[in-house]
């Protein structure tokens, strides 16, 4: 079955460095996941490194990389190979580094415990940031916009209703609302997550609002995201219940 060019996004110019920064990214993010599980069932060649007795995560190589990828392009702004190479680089130490975002949160190796998870979600949420981009739904871009001050209004008034759907737990749908119009409008207006932010603030303790989401949510409730991270991450161990 041949695929008509015409409903193929065209990879030119931004959108080309796109494409090679979220293949960067991604091949990091599942080589890194393969030798760190390899390391932590005791397969293959693989150790932990370390220097002075020190173990060096591999976040360390992800902020050099970054520091060193954007230093070249804001000082060489490369076009063709070089630009590729850069943006390869660039998602491979995005990959590296937010495949340990829990380190940053907890200030200690919470890899593969329950919190570790946190770095999962956000290697996924990143790369639905740059499938987004990758297909053209830029938030940024003024080219189609009918001005600065409508690029400007509307911006804002995705940004707002994507922070309130943040703070409400549906995080998915925050991030991807900043660029699909209407979607982060429908998720702040939603029910809250029990134990989000916004769950905490505004629905008290025996409130209607706070009964509906717990029914909504139970604990211990999986959906399909969780069952995503479970590919990557520790699978959590269900909470034991007590003898009656």
């Amino acid at each position: 079955m041949d695929l008509d060019p015409e409903l193929m996004p065209v990879l030119s110019g931004r959108r080309e460095l796109v494409a090679w920064l979220v293949l960067g990214f991604l091949v990091a993010f599942l080589v890194t996941r393969f030798v760190t599980h390899a390391i932590r069932t005791g397969r293959g060649p693989f150790r932990d490194a370390s220097v002075g007795g020190v173990h060096v995560h591999h976040e360390v190589y992800g902020i050099f990389l970054l520091l060193g990828t954007g230093t070249a392009e804001f000082a060489w702004r490369p076009d063709g190979a070089g630009g590729a190479l850069l943006a390869v680089l660039f998602g491979t130490g995005a990959a590296l580094t937010l495949d340990e975002f829990a380190l940053w949160l907890h200030l200690e190796d919470v890899y593969w415990s329950r919190e570790g998870r946190s770095s999962v979600d956000a290697v996924l949420i990143a790369l639905v940031v740059g499938v987004m981009l990758l297909i053209g739904a830029n938030p940024f871009d003024a080219d189609g916009a009918r001005g600065e001050g409508f690029l400007a209004l509307t911006l804002l008034v995705h940004v707002a209703a994507a922070l309130v759907a943040v703070l409400k737990g549906r995080v998915v749908l925050g991030v991807v609302g900043v660029f699909v119009p209407f979607v982060a409008l429908v998720a702040a207006v939603r029910l809250a997550r029990p134990g989000s932010p916004w769950a905490r603030r505004r629905y008290p303790e025996g409130s209607a609002r706070r009964a509906r989401s717990l029914r909504r949510f139970p604990p211990g409730r999986r959906n399909r995201w969780d069952g995503l991270v479970d590919l990557f991450a520790a699978v959590p161990r269900p909470a034991p219940t007590t003898a009656r």
